[in-house]
């Protein structure tokens, strides 16, 4: 799939798109049609990547589906500040589950609307990396492995921020979490650990993987509206910049989302089956020290000195994506 650059001439801001474009250019978010799934009200941090990301998913999935939509969220970072009791700021027929049981619950919801007959409604289930990647990775591989006709989305902010900023299998080597201090000879989370999703996704040769990045909100809503129009499981994984949990500024969320893939330590990808079938290009080829440098969870690596052997290993893993999905020109 390719989704048309747009350039900063053409919208005269860093938007995803205005009325100096054409109608057929412009995005869901760029027209009066948006749903506003996630609307004002919640209570998430200054500069949230998680709820920019959420907001533009559920937005281009109501408009794929004509509103015709079920959400099922698990508990974490996006369920606290979006509906803290009595509140809610979702505007679409939306179901909390626990954890770890989204993906199962979602399922049931498919089943219960499949025996009704009702082709024409859609289920999305969506969780942080925290519940997708560890508390929920198992009713998920199971959904991946029953085809089961549903769009999981993970926003991956690389920890469990909502309880206290712990070490998740997301979390990248040398992060500083509350689990993972910045102390002894090997400060931070250890090297030889975690997992990379999409790619375990890919490993069950469900119809649709794709990576994604709040850095790229054209390309997010384009690959969500792609998804729901296929059946079976299919799974889009975003990153999603945390300033609390990452220790950076509110203001460099977007920055940080594209220095993660220009760097190569995100690679954006699209898979078909298990094969990868389409790859987002880096454009201007950045270090890893650019993107580390930023955040409070990296400082140890650069004070009082640069950790240099760690940070050749980090972009040693870099290198290895850019090879592995050919991500240079």
């Amino acid at each position: 799939m390719t989704v048309q650059q747009i350039s900063f001439y053409q919208t005269g801001t860093f938007t995803v798109g205005n009325r100096l474009l054409d109608e057929a250019q412009r995005t869901v978010q760029a027209t009066v049609a948006r749903a506003n799934s996630l609307t004002s009200g919640h209570r998430a941090c200054q500069g949230c990547g998680e709820a920019l990301g959420a907001r533009y998913a559920m937005d281009a999935a109501m408009h794929a589906t004509q509103r015709q939509m079920v959400v099922v969220n698990a508990t974490g970072c996006l369920e606290v500040f979006s509906t803290p009791y009595p509140e809610t700021s979702w505007q679409v027929p939306w179901i909390h589950s626990l954890f770890g049981n989204a993906p199962a619950v979602a399922t049931g919801v498919a089943a219960a609307l499949r025996v009704k007959g009702r082709q024409d409604v859609r289920v999305v289930a969506q969780g942080g990396d925290g519940g997708t990647t560890d508390i929920g990775f198992g009713c998920l591989s199971g959904m991946f492995e029953r085809n089961d006709d549903v769009l999981y989305i993970c926003y991956d902010n690389e920890a469990y921020m909502n309880t206290g900023v712990q070490r998740s299998s997301a979390t990248p080597p040398a992060a500083r979490t509350a689990t993972t201090p910045a102390m002894g000879d090997a400060p931070g989370n250890q090297f030889g650990q975690g997992k990379f999703l999409p790619e375990i996704a890919m490993a069950h040769r469900i119809p649709y993987v794709a990576t994604a990045s709040v850095a790229d909100l054209r390309d997010l809503e384009a690959k969500v509206e792609e998804a729901i129009h296929l059946r079976g499981a299919r799974y889009i994984h975003v990153m999603v910049p945390c300033p609390l949990g990452w220790g950076a500024a509110s203001h460099d969320t977007i920055r940080l989302a594209r220095l993660a893939s220009e760097c190569g330590l995100f690679p954006i990808f699209e898979a078909r089956n298990g094969e990868v079938a389409d790859v987002r290009k880096i454009r201007h080829r950045v270090p890893v020290e650019d993107f580390l440098k930023p955040q409070k969870r990296f400082a140890h690596l650069f004070d009082p000195e640069p950790d240099t052997r760690r940070i050749a290993l980090i972009q040693a893993h870099a290198d290895r994506n850019i090879q592995r999905y050919a991500l240079l020109p």
